[in-house]
This record gives structure tokens, sequence and C-alpha cells, in this order.
């Protein structure tokens, strides 16, 4: 079953005067339960393009579909209670809220989730702490925590909404090489076991050989081999 499709879309900006084409004709599908890398040079547009299946920019022509859902057009409300249901975001920078414990990051974003009650948000918070290696440090706050354990945490909490999808935006670039291959390794213990379709963005050679399929990017445009 196909979980994200990219259909000739493009995206422009405006800088001054002038227009940059980001991405130019874009069309690719994702399947279920894959663990697939966009791979491709800084400015290549591979960030732009996770961006736009993330729902947290739109395309300036063409169309994505997430499931059997048309997000092009959806407005800013709808599309914030589409990522909240249905994806999952982990950052190279982590994005970890500095004044909350690990508990607490990874239990946030549930807390604008009407449909989870309280001893639900509770039991997955404990369980995906389990899961990434961290229950022993749930009250530490990101200070308090290595690169590594911040980026489980984040992991943690990219799995506790349950989504469909998670989007991985370099998510080794501030890991040094043994602790990346860490995360990678637990990243595709979880895509096993869970099931979820894992997108990365990335220029790690370790991601492109650990994914089951890697569509590359340059200039904009998708490389067909």
């Amino acid at each position: 079953m196909t979980k994200v499709r990219v259909e000739h879309v493009w995206k422009e900006y405006k800088l001054g005067k002038q227009t940059v084409e980001a991405l130019r004709d874009v069309s690719m599908g994702v399947g279920e339960g894959e663990f697939m890398a966009i791979a491709g040079p800084s400015g290549s547009g591979k960030s732009t393009l996770l961006n736009l299946i993330g729902c947290i920019d739109t395309p300036t022509r063409g169309e994505i579909y997430i499931g059997n859902e048309e997000v092009s057009k959806k407005t800013p409300n709808q599309l914030a209670d589409l990522r909240a249901r249905t994806l999952g975001f982990i950052f190279q920078t982590f994005n970890l809220l500095p004044v909350l414990s690990a508990w607490e990051n990874v239990e946030y974003p549930l807390l604008y989730r009407k449909d989870i009650p309280p001893k639900e948000r509770r039991r997955r918070v404990a369980h995906y702490l389990v899961v990434v290696g961290l229950a022993d440090f749930a009250k530490h706050k990101p200070s308090e925590l290595s690169g590594g354990q911040r980026q489980r945490v984040a992991i943690a909490r990219a799995l506790a909404g349950h989504p469909v999808i998670v989007l991985a935006d370099e998510p080794t670039a501030n890991l040094d090489s043994k602790t990346g291959e860490g995360i990678l390794q637990l990243m595709k213990q979880l895509n096993r076991h869970e099931k979820t379709t894992f997108i990365f963005s990335t220029h790690d050679h370790r991601v492109m050989e650990m994914a089951d399929r890697v569509v590359r990017i340059s200039d904009g445009r998708i490389i067909v081999p």
C-alpha cells in the first residue's frame, strides 16, 4: 500500500526579484513500512521535499497525498490536525524543550490530542522511553543528556503519537559515528517491529546503506538511475 504520493510537484520561492525553483516536477511514492532515504547534497531540495511531505510547507504546483488524503490545498488548521494524527518528526537539532524533562518532552505533543486520555498518554510515554532505553532518565532535562540520548528522546516523542509516517531530517548529522550508528539501528528495529514508515532526508552514507530504497535528488529534480 502506498503511504505517500508526490505528483508533479514544484516548489518556488521569491528571493528579491528572482524566483528560485527548489523543486522541479518531482514525482515519487513511498510504500507502507518502507525505510527510505531521500539523498542529495546541501541545496539539492531534499529538505524542501521532506517539509512538503510533512505538511510543514505547501507546493507551488502539483499534488501530495498522505494515504488517500490530498493535502496540497488543506487549510493550516487541517494540516496541523493531519500532522498530529499521522506524522512524527525527528530533527538533526533534536528540537527538545530545554525546560522540560525527557518524560515531559515525549508527553508534550500528546497533550494536544483530545483523542488520547491521560491514562493512555502516560502509558505511551512510559512505553516509548523503555523502547529507546531511557526509562531511567525520564526526569532528566536535555542539558543533562548526551546528544545520542537527546535524539532517543526525540524518537520516543515521534513514536508516542502512533504516526503512520516518521520523517527524519538529517537525524545523525550532530552525532558522532558510533552514536549515529546506534540511533540508526534503533530506528531500523522500530521500523521492523512497529511497521512504521520512515523517510529520511540525508547525505549520510550509513543511512543510505541501511535504507530499503534511496531516492537521489539534485538541483530540485529526482535523478533517475
